[in-house]
């Protein structure tokens, strides 16, 4: 868990060093460093995702909409490191409050954000360890370029052996899986089915890799706010890129159809209430400013915490942050 005086010193001094080259990384890209306000009117709206309330407030859990907001505004390459909350977050790799990095291309493709990734990651292990290596349960991870593709679809075909187009309903899904011997218990939605095949066979797999791999092509059900691939609106422009199984990122080729991102909005809310989680108020601040406008945009969100725990070679997510959970 959380390291004694003497370890905790180290570990912070290596956090800011981190720190320092990613903000040396986009100072020296052209990118605006900009400071999201912690306190919203109206939080984040994904399914899976439940914000922590100040009195008739809440705590941001992403910068993203503040950010997107920006890019209308005109502003091409920003990036934010910040604070983060998120309720009943905890674990090895989770916890309440958290540090987030987020940056934003305008008018630049998704593959330009896996591009700053190769780079961004390789910098901090030199700068950090003295090596292009990151480590992950003691063993060492490869983050010289380029990093390894694979889509959604070809995982499971590889280590589940069904097809996975992103346009099935939830009972062909349902199917499909339990052909493939997955055991989905009580499993009632279709991202419930896809999370238990990802983390049952995939996650394994991912793991097992020596080197970092952008996972792209993400199906439609999963969209959040990413725009539909050109050529195959059964998935969608998103990666998650893990490294030796930990997922350190997400990222979005950004959905600019303000009606769209409304009813994807509306759907998420109702699909809340219906399982019993607050149904948060659409941010209509966001909405109006994608009404006004957003150029076509790349974005990703990264675990600045996650990151240190790779390069500092810690286990727990508490020992690269100055104080951890009931520390304070």
């Amino acid at each position: 868990m959380a390291p004694g005086p003497q370890g905790r010193g180290r570990r912070l001094r290596e956090r800011s060093q981190l720190l320092g080259t990613v903000r040396d990384y986009f100072f020296g890209g052209g990118f605006i460093e900009i400071e999201p306000s912690p306190v919203v009117e109206r939080p984040g709206m994904e399914l899976h995702i439940d914000s922590v309330e100040v009195g008739d407030r809440y705590l941001i859990s992403s910068p993203e909409f503040q950010l997107k907001r920006l890019l209308v505004e005109g502003y091409r390459r920003i990036f934010a490191i910040c604070r983060c909350f998120r309720a009943g977050e905890s674990g090895h790799q989770h916890s309440i409050e958290f540090t987030m990095l987020e940056w934003y291309r305008a008018g630049e493709p998704l593959e330009t954000i896996m591009t700053d990734c190769e780079a961004l990651l390789l910098a901090v292990a030199e700068a950090v360890s003295g090596s292009a290596m990151l480590g992950v349960d003691g063993r060492d991870i490869d983050v010289s370029e380029p990093f390894e593709r694979v889509t959604v679809a070809q995982l499971f075909r590889d280590h589940i052996g069904c097809a996975l187009r992103g346009d099935e309903t939830r009972d062909q899904l349902a199917t499909a899986l339990a052909g493939a011997g997955i055991d989905t218990g009580t499993a009632e939605h279709w991202d419930d089915l896809f999370y238990t095949a990802f983390v049952d066979r995939i996650e394994p797999a991912l793991a097992a890799r020596e080197r970092p791999v952008f996972v792209i092509d993400w199906p439609k059900p999963l969209a959040a706010l990413a725009r539909p691939k050109p050529g195959n609106p059964a998935v969608v422009e998103r990666f998650e890129l893990y490294v030796g199984g930990v997922e350190l990122a997400n990222a979005f080729g950004e959905l600019t159809d303000a009606a769209e991102q409304r009813r994807r909005f509306e759907a998420e809310r109702a699909e809340r209430a219906a399982r019993g989680k607050p149904a948060y108020l659409l941010d209509e601040r966001f909405l109006a400013a994608l009404e006004a406008g957003m150029p076509e945009s790349a974005g990703i969100a990264l675990g600045i915490d996650r990151l240190a725990m790779l390069a500092i070679g810690a286990e727990h997510i508490a020992e690269v942050q100055a104080f951890g959970d009931g520390e304070v």
